[in-house]
């Protein structure tokens, strides 16, 4: 049986959907981190069959409009003295800024580099945001 050690200190990302812990990994770019960080891919899951689980050995910022933008049934443990002292559940935000780029090549952010790529969600069930500039679809 495979055994990932507890960490002291940090965060768990929890329900990761199967297959999509790397996404989440360079999404928030933990390969920049200066700390241990363990990716579990198809882990056993009651509830899911099987899920990806992603633990940081060190208090980092998590940007949750990222995560929940990414798949919002992920859960953020907060680790302390080996023990989980807070959990956050996510939500798809409601905007997402430089988080996805615009693909539409007519789009203002195209030709204007330094503008922010900006989208809104559009459709909670389907998970569907649209840039704000030029309405063209986000893609994951």
């Amino acid at each position: 049986m495979l055994k990932v050690d507890s960490i002291e200190k940090g965060i768990v990302l929890d329900h990761i959907k199967a297959g999509k812990s790397m996404q989440v990994y360079e999404y928030l770019h933990l390969d920049d981190l200066d700390c241990t960080v363990a990716i579990m891919r198809r882990a056993k899951s009651t509830k899911y069959g099987t899920k990806d689980i992603i633990k940081i050995n060190d208090r980092i910022d998590v940007d949750l409009d990222v995560l929940g933008y990414l798949d919002p049934d992920i859960t953020v443990n907060i680790i302390e003295d080996g023990k989980t002292v807070e959990k956050k559940k996510l939500e798809l935000p409601e905007k997402i800024v430089n988080v996805a780029k615009c693909k539409n090549p007519r789009c203002i952010t195209s030709t204007e580099q330094e503008i922010d790529h900006i989208f809104r969600l559009v459709d909670r069930k389907n998970r569907v945001y649209r840039c704000i500039y030029c309405d063209q679809k986000a893609g994951r």
